[in-house]
């Protein structure tokens, strides 16, 4: 029988990995399955920078401050104003996430395009300002939040994960807009991320769409039948009746 609570399943992978293509695809076959919804997590320190970069004023020196602690080497926290920027989107994120839960506790299998991670910090979904680094009391209380929030979130581990994994090369024609070092750092970090134990598939995202759209289809299949969940097929279903 399904468990209590609907399945939680997330696709994560690097930039030009195709996860939100696998998700618009994978909604369709998911819902055959029975009440579903496909919900964007968001990438947050990508996300952060090209907004802030747009704000009247300060919007440049925010968005450098904001590069220089992305990543998890910063030697020091950014100033109050960066930080708060950052936290804003953090609040942002939180509040997507807690939806997400709402949706879940109705009764719907919930299918997530990224999923938030504590392992890695520095982005890749994770936190942004770097922890035990020295800064303002202000700011150190900050970044203690932004930690609390990610690891609330990760606590609720997904049911299944599906990890595209690709090709720098392959990556870097997908998103000929990012920069190479930013996708090589996703890259790599993906095969490190382990989702606090959750049920992983991994999957070639270099491979042709319709395989790895195959791919990904099998893998929810065994997945939902072992969880005791019955494929319908509507259409067949009606021809059955006619």
């Amino acid at each position: 029988m399904p468990s209590k609570l609907p399945p939680l399943i997330a696709v994560i992978g690097s930039d030009g990995s195709g996860k939100s293509t696998v998700c618009e695809y994978l909604i369709t076959y998911v819902k055959k399955y029975g009440p579903a919804v496909r919900v964007h997590l968001g990438k947050q320190a990508g996300n952060v920078a090209r907004k802030v970069v747009k704000l009247p004023v300060m919007g440049r020196s925010l968005n450098k401050a904001i590069e220089r602690n992305k990543v998890s080497i910063a030697k020091s926290l950014p100033g109050p104003v960066p930080a708060l920027v950052i936290m804003s989107f953090v609040l942002r994120r939180l509040l997507r996430f807690r939806h997400m839960l709402a949706l879940r506790r109705r009764g719907l299998i919930v299918l997530t395009d990224r999923y938030p991670q504590v392992q890695i910090p520095g982005g890749y979904d994770g936190t942004v300002l770097p922890a035990n680094a020295p800064g303002s009391r202000f700011v150190t209380w900050l970044a203690g939040r932004e930690h609390a929030a990610f690891q609330w979130m990760a606590d609720h581990k997904p049911d299944l994960v599906l990890k595209l994994n690709v090709d720098l090369e392959v990556a870097c024609a997908r998103k000929p807009d990012h920069r190479q070092e930013s996708l090589a750092r996703k890259i790599a970090t993906t095969p490190l991320l382990t989702f606090g134990g959750a049920e992983i598939v991994e999957i070639d995202a270099d491979k042709p769409l319709d395989e790895v759209f195959s791919a990904a289809q099998e893998a929810v299949s065994k997945f939902m039948e072992a969880r005791g969940y019955r494929y319908v097929d509507e259409d067949q279903s009606v021809a059955n009746q006619v």
